[in-house]
């Protein structure tokens, strides 16, 4: 089943559940949206792997969000914004642990043969591809920047 067909699915049955779905079906239904804006300015239906991006920015806009609330104390903004995040990982692929992301690091960089910070664009190059969604691009940067050194 695609991610799509399973969003649907999930729409449906927040439909149902009524009041108790009210925030997942207005999560889902904007990742929906999103993903069929995304098809009609390409004009073709989108990949599995090209939800999964649509997805991670979704969840990256409302990661910035949470940010800000913070920051303005709005502790009833950062739990929405927590609880749509929730929402919208559960169609994402599992996220890579520190020592997967590790290794893949390390071998982009004797790949690309990185020596120091100003080769960080080759790796990240490198390294984005292979993780295809299950590693957020600050985790990437921040381990990359860190073996580099």
């Amino acid at each position: 089943m695609s991610i799509k067909d399973l969003l649907t699915e999930d729409m449906k049955q927040a439909m149902k559940d009524k009041e108790s779905g009210k925030l997942r079906l207005s999560v889902i239904r904007m990742a929906k949206a999103s993903i069929k804006n995304l098809e009609i300015d390409q004009k073709r239906d989108l990949t599995d792997e090209e939800v999964v991006t649509v997805l991670m920015k979704e969840v990256k806009m409302r990661q910035d969000s949470l940010e800000e609330f913070a920051k303005a104390g709005r502790t009833e903004l950062v739990e929405q914004a927590e609880q749509e995040i929730a929402v919208l990982k559960k169609y994402l692929p599992e996220q890579l642990s520190n020592e997967e992301l590790r290794e893949l690091v390390k071998a982009s960089i004797a790949e690309t043969g990185a020596a120091a910070a100003k080769d960080m664009g080759k790796v990240m190059a490198a390294v984005i591809p292979k993780t295809k969604g299950r590693a957020d691009g600050k985790r990437i940067n921040a381990m990359v920047r860190e073996l580099l050194q």
